[in-house]
């Protein structure tokens, strides 16, 4: 890594949409997001001026959908399933989704639409099995995973979603749905699912994005970025302390983290050589 002491690093929260917007106006260096940037997002940068974005993927997550410990029927999804929940006027009963699930009215969670992981699941579970739907909208929605964690933990009739990390560190008031991508297979959201594949939509890269302009003329943005890099390579010595798993997501095979830090080299060049 590259010296850059005396840094000051200040964070921000906001969801990836709301991230971007601050991006292209240039008041962040690096932005974050749980999907990738949009088209639309990009010519907002550009007409800014900012025309040089690099995309980094520093993880994978594992969208997971859950319910309450007190719920003893659902165990596994379909996608198919799953639409038919989070549509806009699809089920509103359990027994809507299947006839032999209780009469009891659904209580729905799900993050706001500021959120990548509601645009993520918008596009793999509403749009990817019907393009002219759209997702409910008379549930509980929030950007905070804790108003979506406690709700799902105090109402036995909750149904979920949000990212694999924050349900890792949620303990036992939240029980995951497996989820059966058409192929009759159930498959649990896990840190070995998400990487080797089989957990299926709902798996997804995470991102950071910078400006090429800033690895090259700012040492300490470029080192902030590989510092993202080497906190989910498990190919580093086990006295590395690997952020991504603790955290909760998931690490990405070698073959991924070395695409990404190929497109460091130049800029590793240009400091090197000073």
């Amino acid at each position: 890594m590259l010296a850059t002491d005396g840094v000051r690093v200040n964070v921000g929260f906001s969801g990836t949409g709301a991230g971007f917007e601050k991006f292209c106006r240039g008041d962040t260096q690096i932005s974050a997001a749980s999907r990738a940037i949009k088209d639309a997002e990009v010519e907002d940068c550009a007409d800014s001026g900012i025309d040089d974005i690099l995309e980094i993927q520093i993880a994978i997550d594992a969208l997971t959908v859950m319910v309450n410990p007190k719920n003893d029927f659902v165990d596994c999804m379909t996608v198919d399933e799953l639409h038919l929940a989070f549509r806009h006027e699809g089920a509103s009963r359990w027994s809507d989704i299947r006839p032999e699930w209780p009469s009891d009215s659904i209580i729905f969670y799900y993050p706001g639409t500021d959120s990548g992981t509601f645009d993520y699941f918008v596009e793999t579970i509403i749009d990817g099995v019907d393009e002219t739907a759209s997702h409910r909208g008379d549930g509980t929605a929030s950007e905070d995973d804790n108003v979506l964690a406690l709700g799902i933990e105090n109402d036995s009739d909750a149904l979920g979603y949000f990212g694999f990390a924050f349900f890792s560190v949620a303990g036992e008031g939240l029980t995951p749905v497996a989820v059966d991508d058409g192929d009759g297979e159930c498959v649990t959201p896990s840190f070995e699912s998400a990487l080797d594949g089989s957990y299926t939509p709902l798996s997804r890269p995470l991102f950071i994005y910078t400006r090429e302009n800033f690895l090259r003329e700012r040492p300490e943005v470029l080192d902030l970025v590989l510092f993202y890099l080497e906190s989910s390579d498990i190919r580093l010595t086990p006295e590395q302390n690997l952020l991504v798993p603790e955290v909760g997501y998931i690490t990405m095979p070698p073959d991924l983290l070395d695409e990404q830090y190929a497109k460091l080299d130049p800029f590793l060049q240009i400091h090197e050589d000073e």
